[in-house]
């Protein structure tokens, strides 16, 4: 490879995702010379925030929306200046018993309240029973795993000893999560809520053999050992933008609208990365590059085969209200029922229906999805006019709409209809007689489907977790055993390029952790082959 008259970094990223600047920071901070390419005009990947609808003072976190995942280490080692504000209801998730409209509310702060709710519509306390049991192991199983995920990646017997609980162990790693479900908990809607974690951006069901849905749950309840999904306040872009800072603080060079078109490298010496900017093409050499984009990607920069296509399985809709709607449930309050997560047609055997559907190629006739009110929580996001006028933003999260019902150009305006069509269904008067205007007089409702999300943030078939989940124990293979990326769960083939985003083995998530963990591999690599090259 001819260097000689490249530009020559430490580390080159590729990539401005969230997971890019958490690596950018803590490699900065080290006294390394690094350099981030963004194709986009902005940093931030999935995690930004954006005003979406024209006269309309509301920062809308267009893409992700909760944050569970991202370690208090991660805020604290980079002196992040960042408010994740907790959320009192967990989630409202309405029914109808007897003919009559009811629900189930489940209040983080008081446990009284929520075994009232589970009483009033099951009429036992069984449910609730088994409920407080679950909750239970799936807290023990936080507490014991997360803090695993910022350390060298176990081995899997190491793992198991660290759950130290069997019963646990063998519902989350090794049986269908379906089992569990269904031996735990009886009544239909119960099972739904407890499964939709399982769901979250993974076209699966409960009893996938291939335990997809149970490494999807595993990663939505263990969050910061409490698995509570947090508001951060400002939006999400308040994230990005705290990251970005401290990068920048800590000297990191970051370079947006930079396309990387590939990456050359024969594993001895210092990597290539070639990239498309407004001025023309460039190169930039480091000594290790790390890749904040999906492993597809990767394999695409490199020149080889990218093998199957990752496949995302969800609709993103987001929306400005002039006021939140009334709810059919007559007890139901809408500023705590929007204010957590509020399930639609996420009932166990809807869910399973839903993923029959679409797994045959048809649109469900009842997609599930999952709505939530950032403003409950966070009012900071509006402008003073969009406060004194009342408004609040709503996000909506369908799932089991996978990448291959939106071939057809119609299909896009088929699956909106249908999820708004099922949040009608629980409500008192329809959702569009609630959405604010913009400027130009047209509703505040914008949608993401999988395909879109490939096009806009290069997410490979609009995987939002780049590709499906793993667990968190370390399966090495002979071409990476023993290595410091091997060790931190970041390996590729090729020794001086390692993944640093929601592909590699901790991903996923707002996190922050694979970008931490690509950064504690590459200072353990460098600081046994010599100094940087600053």
């Amino acid at each position: 490879m001819n260097t000689n008259a490249s530009p020559r970094y430490d580390v080159v990223i590729v990539g401005g995702g969230h997971n890019g600047l958490v690596s950018a920071a803590y490699l900065a901070r080290a006294g390394l010379r690094v350099l981030v390419l963004e194709r986009l005009p902005r940093v931030g990947g999935a995690a930004v925030s954006t005003r979406a609808f024209a006269g309309v003072d509301a920062r809308l976190s267009r893409y992700s929306y909760l944050v569970s995942l991202l370690p208090r280490k991660v805020v604290t080692d980079l002196g992040l200046r960042l408010e994740l504000r907790r959320r009192r209801i967990a989630s409202y998730t309405p029914a109808v018993r007897d003919g009559k409209p009811t629900g189930l509310l489940v209040d983080a702060s008081d446990p009284g309240r929520t075994r009232d709710s589970f009483r009033a519509l099951t009429g036992t306390d069984r449910e609730w029973e088994a409920w407080q049991r679950f909750q239970e192991t799936t807290g023990r199983l936080a507490r014991r795993v997360f803090p695993t995920l910022t350390e060298p990646l176990p081995t899997r017997a190491e793992l198991r000893r660290r759950v130290a609980d069997e019963d646990a162990w063998t519902s989350v790693f090794e049986r269908p999560l379906g089992e569990t479900i269904e031996r735990t908990f009886a009544d239909d809607l119960v099972r739904g809520v407890v499964l939709t974690d399982a769901l979250i951006g993974t076209f699966t069901h409960a009893h996938d053999p291939s335990l997809r849905q149970n490494r999807c749950f595993l990663y939505h309840v263990i969050g910061n050992g409490t698995g509570d999904w947090d508001v951060p306040v400002g939006g999400m872009g308040a994230v990005t933008g705290a990251l970005a800072g401290a990068a920048l603080a800590a000297g990191a060079t970051i370079r947006t609208g930079c396309e990387v078109t590939g990456i050359a490298t024969d594993g001895r010496g210092d990597a290539e990365v070639g990239y498309r900017h407004q001025g023309g093409e460039a190169v930039a050499v480091g000594r290790r590059v790390l890749v904040n984009a999906a492993p597809a990607t990767l394999a695409r920069l490199l020149g080889e085969h990218p093998g199957p296509a990752p496949e995302g399985a969800q609709l993103k809709v987001n929306m400005v209200l002039r006021r939140l709607p009334r709810l059919r449930d007559p007890a139901a309050d809408p500023r705590e029922a929007f204010a957590g997560t509020f399930h639609i047609a996420e009932g166990y055997r809807q869910l399973e229906t839903a993923h029959t559907e679409a797994a045959a190629g048809r649109m469900p006739g009842a997609p599930p999805s999952e709505i939530y009110c950032h403003t409950l929580t966070d009012p900071s996001v509006l402008g003073p006019e969009a406060l004194r006028q009342g408004l609040h933003t709503l996000t909506l999260f369908g799932l089991h709409l996978p990448a291959r019902l939106f071939t057809d150009p119609a299909a896009k305006d088929r699956a909106l209809a249908a999820a708004l069509a099922q949040v009608d269904e629980v409500l008192a008067e329809p959702l569009a007689d609630c959405l604010a205007t913009d400027s130009a007089g047209r509703p505040c409702l914008e949608a993401r489907t999988p395909p879109e999300l490939e096009r806009e943030l290069g997410l490979p078939g609009g995987h939002i977790f780049h590709r499906d989940l793993a667990f968190p124990y370390r399966t090495e293979t002979a071409d990476t055993a023993g290595t410091a990326a091997a060790r931190w769960g970041v390996a590729t083939a090729r020794p001086d390029v390692l993944l640093c985003g929601a592909g590699a083995v901790r991903g996923g998530g707002v996190s922050g952790i694979p970008g931490h963990n690509a950064a504690r591999a590459v200072l353990e690599d460098l600081a046994g082959g010599g100094r940087p090259s600053r």
